[in-house]
């Protein structure tokens, strides 16, 4: 057993309003530089749609993740030499028309415009050529488009869940139906981007399990994008260098939030610490597709369990570190309540960044006195449901229908026991039997209740103390470099009696 820290993420799409403040705080952070243009380290895609960039999930084009191979894991894009003979061109990359041409406006236009009778107009130009354009694109083309003919219905996991004739009656039928699905990087588990690296420059920090990018190594050769399924690795065409998603590290060694989810508007975030036991990685990748959820919440330990805390802190890790996941948010939500699920699982990176699935619309009808009516059945099945269970296991839990059931269960119980409670139009009785049904308790109803809709930043946020000075000691000895700081001696001192 070798018990290893993982910071990891929740993220709640029922309470995501796809405001976008998240992505515009990431990118004055860190993408605002010549080359960074196009990216968008945190973006929010509509689902169904065909996500950024344009069907980034789409493996048979780009050959990202995992597969299984005679029962063992190998790299979708191909072994090292095929990465070698394709090092010069590599074809499995998106184009920067996937991403979008990255523009803004010549505002001279207007403040130099001639006085006349029409309004002046200021024309988009290319932040990379700086030549008009005309915009066609953008990370968030698809924004609130759910149910066209164009983004919605050339989703792949609407490909791979319908049929031709289903999803023409799904689009017939006008089902105005979407959700926001807001990502960064997952930082894995078994990270796809760092196996494909022929440099070694990506790499996964031992301490907190953060994968970044080593600027010296780094060769510019973009193997690690086409190896990410989620294609949340970026090249800088102004260093040549690839980039990606730090979680704000900077700010997490100082105990504040990333800024993606110190913004965060509809409060959907949250983040902890989760302890795994690194020796179980492959074996936990190489299961069949239908067991891989559950898998992935085996993988991870229960930080109470005595011998998990004697393997931990045998292994060099602090004792406040395993406080800190006693107290995350992100092991109640993947392990105690079994609510939250990893995005595409089947392409075994075992992705630390994990979603409760949206919650069911409410259903209603127009009385004939011009009032909203709840139907008899208010929480409408989920065999009825507008958007099919089918299409949501594709997403989150490789295609097991029955898991997704199983956290909707969950979900609408949930649902029902509050409003019998407080608004009292539903019997308590079959409330009862709802939760009975899902396998929850009142006790944890409310506790679910609470971290949902009435935590607090402390207990949404639970970062564990970074320790960096004790990281460095691994490497380094700080203490020889203390005579360096300031004005006066500049020669290193020795050590000894």
């Amino acid at each position: 057993m070798d018990i290893r820290a993982q910071i990891s993420m929740v993220f709640h799409l029922d309470k995501c309003i796809g405001c976008h403040t998240c992505s515009l705080a990431c990118k004055n952070l860190w993408t605002d530089r010549p080359g960074t243009e196009y990216m968008w380290w945190n973006n929010v895609e509509t689902k169904p749609g065909t996500g950024y960039p344009t069907l980034y999930e789409d493996q048979d084009q780009y050959h990202g993740g995992w597969i299984l191979e005679d029962g063992k894991l190998r790299l979708k894009l191909g072994s090292r030499p095929t990465e070698l003979v394709n090092i010069s061109f590599n074809p499995r990359l998106p184009t920067l028309d996937d991403y979008y041409e990255p523009f803004t406006y010549r505002y001279k236009d207007l403040i130099d415009a001639r006085q006349g009778n029409d309004q002046p107009v200021a024309r988009p130009i290319s932040m990379i050529t700086g030549e008009d354009m005309e915009i066609e694109a953008g990370p968030n083309w698809d924004d609130d488009l759910s149910g066209s003919p164009i983004y919605a219905a050339n989703d792949p996991n609407l490909q791979k869940v319908m049929d031709e004739d289903e999803r023409r009656q799904f689009f017939e039928m006008q089902q105005l139906v979407y959700f926001y699905l807001p990502r960064i990087c997952n930082h894995c588990l078994n990270p796809s981007c760092v196996a494909a690296c022929p440099t070694g420059a990506i790499y996964k920090r031992g301490e907190d399990g953060i994968v970044l990018v080593s600027q010296e190594k780094c060769q510019g050769w973009r193997m690690c994008i086409s190896g990410c399924p989620y294609k949340k690795v970026y090249f800088n065409w102004e260093a040549g260098k690839a980039e990606k998603c730090i979680l704000c590290y900077p700010r997490l060694e100082t105990g504040q939030v990333p800024g993606c989810m110190h913004s965060c508007v509809g409060k959907i975030r949250y983040l902890g610490v989760l302890l795994y036991d690194a020796e179980r990685i492959e074996e936990t990748a190489s299961r069949p597709d239908s067991e891989l959820v559950e898998a992935q919440r085996e993988i991870i330990q229960d930080p109470f369990d005595p011998e998990v805390i004697r393997q931990a802190m045998s292994r060099g890790m602090d004792r406040k570190v395993i406080e800190a996941a006693q107290r995350s948010p992100v092991y109640k939500y993947v392990k105690q309540w079994k609510l939250a699920l990893p995005l595409h699982p089947e392409w075994r990176t075992l992705p630390m960044l994990f979603y409760v699935p949206p919650l069911l619309p409410v259903t209603a009808t127009l009385s004939q006195q011009g009032r909203y009516e709840l139907d008899k059945d208010f929480f409408s099945s989920l065999e009825s449901a507008r958007l099919p269970i089918r299409y949501l296991a594709s997403l989150f839990a490789a295609g097991d229908e029955a898991m997704v059931i199983a956290v909707y269960k969950k979900l609408l119980a949930g649902r029902m026991f509050k409003r019998a409670e407080t608004v009292g139009d539903i019997p308590i009785e079959r409330a009862a039997r709802a939760l009975e049904d899902a396998h929850l308790t009142p006790e944890e109803v409310e506790e679910i209740y609470r971290l949902t809709a009435l935590a607090s930043f402390e207990e949404m946020f639970v970062i564990p103390p970074m320790l960096r000075e004790v990281a460095i000691e691994m490497g380094v000895d700080p203490h020889e470099f203390q005579a360096e700081r300031g004005a006066g001696f500049v020669q290193l001192p020795s050590r000894g009696l």
